[in-house]
């Protein structure tokens, strides 16, 4: 799981070759959640990705002046952001989004991370109980990531509380409830209710990390089970669609620093 193991290698190698590289900062809430088949299609496009673990032991944040490419917030299991169970480091990380709006850096965020990106935007956060769901959602207009968001597609959630959007924000695609499933803030920043590449080692790996679980989860695990083959093909339109609005092929900021520069920017 990631391209790199040491915090900054990614970072400080994206540079080093002969063609430089973006690179995505990661972070990551459990041990269970991470980008899961995302990372196939950020290593086929040759973009490297950097996890930060700030639960772990001496594990931190980006720093903010961490030249990423890019930021992607990932899910937390049973952690929310609306006051019931919050994720420890929900404020840092609201400010850090924040930073990268405001400078004009992509933001992902998937389940606990479309909450953070949403507050970050000027939205907020809505209590809801702990589940795991699958379903089917819409999109609302044809060209919705480049017109690659495919028309109907799965959407697999582990997740507490919901996103409020803010005004200005845009929905992309609904679920079956008509509740936002995929949204854009700003120009190049997205969220998705779920993790489109969720893979069900994941979910399982989630169900043991925690003692806290959602209702029906061996159902949930059943219909995911599923529904693998189908994620993965869905999520072939869905990544062209995402690295391409989100520029992550074209001008790498990090190789515009020398490796000197990147060991002092690196945590």
């Amino acid at each position: 799981m990631g391209e790199c193991s040491n915090a900054g290698d990614a970072f400080k190698l994206a540079g080093r070759g002969e063609t430089a590289m973006n690179v995505v900062a990661v972070i990551q809430h459990t041990s269970g959640e991470y980008l899961g088949l995302v990372e196939d299609h950020l290593e086929g496009r040759r973009i490297r990705f950097q996890y930060f673990r700030p639960f772990a032991g001496g594990g931190k944040l980006p720093a903010p002046e961490l030249p990423a490419d890019a930021l992607f917030l990932l899910g937390g299991g049973p952690w929310g952001s609306a006051g019931t169970r919050d994720l420890p480091t929900l404020e840092q990380e609201i400010e850090l989004t924040r930073q990268r709006l405001d400078e004009g850096t992509p933001v992902v965020g998937f389940g606990l991370g479309a909450q953070i990106l949403a507050i970050a935007a000027g939205g907020g956060s809505e209590a809801a109980d702990l589940v795991l769901e699958s379903g089917v959602a819409t999109r609302t207009r044809d060209d919705a990531l480049n017109g690659f968001l495919p028309e109907t597609f799965h959407q697999v959630i582990y997740m507490r509380d919901r996103p409020v959007l803010p005004d200005d924000a845009e929905i992309l695609a609904v679920s079956e409830s008509d509740a936002p499933a995929v949204f854009r803030v700003g120009n190049n920043s997205y969220g998705f209710l779920g993790n489109p590449g969720i893979k069900l080692g994941m979910v399982e790996d989630l169900i043991m990390e925690f003692e806290e679980v959602p209702e029906n989860s061996a159902a949930g695990l059943e219909t995911l089970r599923s529904l693998q083959r189908t994620i993965e093909d869905e999520l072939v339109p869905i990544m062209t669609g995402l690295v391409q609005c989100t520029e992550l092929m074209s001008s790498p900021r990090a190789a515009a620093l020398s490796a000197a520069e990147l060991d002092k920017q690196v945590i």
